[in-house]
């Protein structure tokens, strides 16, 4: 008589925790409030893009209190990433079809609601930061919706 040994593969569970957020506690952080107030500002822009934006106006000492790391040429924040993530959690922000965020029309209300929380003058610092680092910003969000588009049209060769 033979003896099967039966060896059975199994997959790990990984369970990544959460915190739940409320616009009220985006209402009470500020550095997330202006984060909102820079993409309605700029209308639409990429992840990556405004991960850029926020590591250079950081350099021309507007500094939103984020910590960057940068690998190569590319600053990465995980605390923006995570504002981010919460911006499109509570719909204030959303993705659309070409990968940019860009501010809802929750968000819009949002703003108006809170906008006493942004002194004018700072709106205009940001304004012009914007305006003056767009030339920067541009070529890296373009890049994002080339490579987005290239990888659309290689899926869709496969189907077809």
């Amino acid at each position: 008589m033979s003896q099967k040994t039966s060896s059975s593969k199994s997959k790990e569970l990984k369970i990544i925790t959460r915190h739940v957020i409320t616009i009220d506690d985006i209402k009470n952080d500020l550095r997330r409030i202006k984060l909102l107030y820079i993409i309605y500002t700029i209308g639409g822009i990429s992840e990556k893009a405004l991960q850029h934006l926020i590591y250079y106006m950081k350099d021309l000492e507007y500094d939103l209190g984020y910590d960057f790391i940068v690998l190569g040429t590319t600053p990465s924040s995980k605390m923006l990433h995570n504002d981010i993530v919460a911006l499109l959690y509570v719909g204030l922000i959303e993705t659309n079809p070409r990968r940019k965020l860009v501010t809802t029309s929750l968000g819009k209300e949002f703003l108006e609601k809170v906008k006493d929380s942004i002194s004018d003058e700072e709106k205009e610092t940001i304004k012009k930061l914007i305006d003056d680092l767009r030339i920067k910003i541009a070529p890296i969000d373009m890049e994002v919706e080339l490579s987005y588009r290239s990888a659309r049209r290689r899926r869709r060769r496969r189907f077809f």
